[in-house]
């Protein structure tokens, strides 16, 4: 039987875009090779809603509010999934699932199914308490929807914020994206055991008590875990300082471990953005990558990881509510927002 898991993982045998593509071939039909049509998706959402909700949920394309992002519990603009009637919710969570993979689509949904388990933990009066509604989720649209133009959307509430920048028609950045996990295991209850974010935690932990002393004295930046992920909702992530252990410094089985926590973030995307940033990694240079710690080394520890690169950064925390609150984040040093590709469009426009 083919390890399907193992086939992106570039090795001297076979490049990554060798196995990217034989991955592709098995998995995916014929059928599937078109490409979403976003822009109509996008466009049928907003068709749905009535002139006052329309309004809300647009803005233009280069309005400051594309960069009014966070992932707490806190008012938003755009439109909420509170206020759509069952047909244009629908319509929302179809342009969500045609912007993602569809391990990225549940592993939202189920964030922000979450928001129940914290409902019954805190002993909210719900619905008179909305703080924890799960329906406390916006869309909010940039620009206009067109299958040859530029425009943007952001799916965003607790623990859930997604920025998609598109053009003609292809999602050519989804960052900064954020998924959290509170509980990050749920301790009681039907759904006792569930572990959103898993392969993220799991590992992370594996990685860091695979290396040998001279590995961890390079990868471990500090005993206590940082309190939050350092890039937080800053409209541009920076370069981290120090870097921890260099992927150069790893044998090569700790490398292709490495590669596979990598993957459990890039994978969330949909299929072309997910190749393009994956591709984008390796042109940069996978030696170039480092991974750090701090903190514990095991689950029920607080503790902090992070990836980073010439153009990426991916952190992950766990250390709120006694280390069972998970934070992680990607960011693209280069390319946020779509600024790069926005910035190219704009100079060939003035041009």
């Amino acid at each position: 039987m083919i390890d399907l898991a193992q086939i992106c993982i570039p090795s001297p045998a076979i490049g990554y875009n060798m196995r990217l593509l034989i991955l592709l071939l098995i998995i995916i039909s014929p059928g599937a090779w078109a490409q979403m049509d976003l822009a109509s998706k996008a466009s049928a959402f907003l068709n749905q809603l009535p002139e006052k909700l329309r309004t809300q949920a647009q803005y233009q394309l280069t309005d400051e509010e594309r960069f009014n992002w966070h992932f707490v519990p806190k008012s938003r603009n755009g439109v909420s999934l509170r206020d759509l009637n069952e047909s244009q919710k629908q319509a929302a969570l179809d342009l969500l699932r045609s912007s993602m993979s569809i391990q990225g689509y549940d592993k939202a949904t189920a964030i922000m199914a979450l928001e129940n388990v914290l409902i019954a933990v805190e002993h909210r009066d719900f619905p008179t308490d909305r703080y924890r509604d799960p329906s406390n989720y916006f869309i909010t649209i940039f620009g206009k929807p067109e299958s040859n133009g530029y425009w943007g959307w952001r799916f965003e509430g607790h623990h859930v914020a997604i920025n998609f920048s598109t053009a003609k028609n292809k999602i050519e950045s989804s960052t900064p994206s954020f998924f959290g996990s509170n509980p990050g295991i749920i301790m009681e209850g039907k759904d006792r055991g569930k572990q959103v974010l898993k392969a993220e935690t799991e590992a992370g932990l594996a990685l860091i008590n695979s290396f040998d002393e001279a590995q961890l004295k390079k990868a471990v930046i500090a005993e206590e875990a940082l309190k939050e992920i350092v890039s937080v909702n800053k409209r541009k992530a920076e370069p981290i300082e120090p870097a921890g252990v260099s992927y150069k410094d790893l044998n090569d089985g700790q490398k292709q471990n490495l590669i596979k926590l990598l993957e459990i973030y890039v994978k969330n995307y949909e299929l072309g953005f997910s190749k393009k940033l994956m591709d984008k990694i390796i042109a940069a240079g996978i030696e170039n990558l480092n991974f750090a710690w701090a903190g514990g080394k095991k689950e029920g520890l607080a503790y902090y990881y992070r990836i980073q690169g010439p153009m990426l950064l991916i952190e992950l925390d766990n250390t709120q509510n006694n280390a069972n609150h998970v934070h992680t984040v990607v960011r693209d040093l280069t390319n946020d927002f779509g600024e790069d590709i926005l910035r190219e469009h704009y100079a060939k426009e003035h041009n």
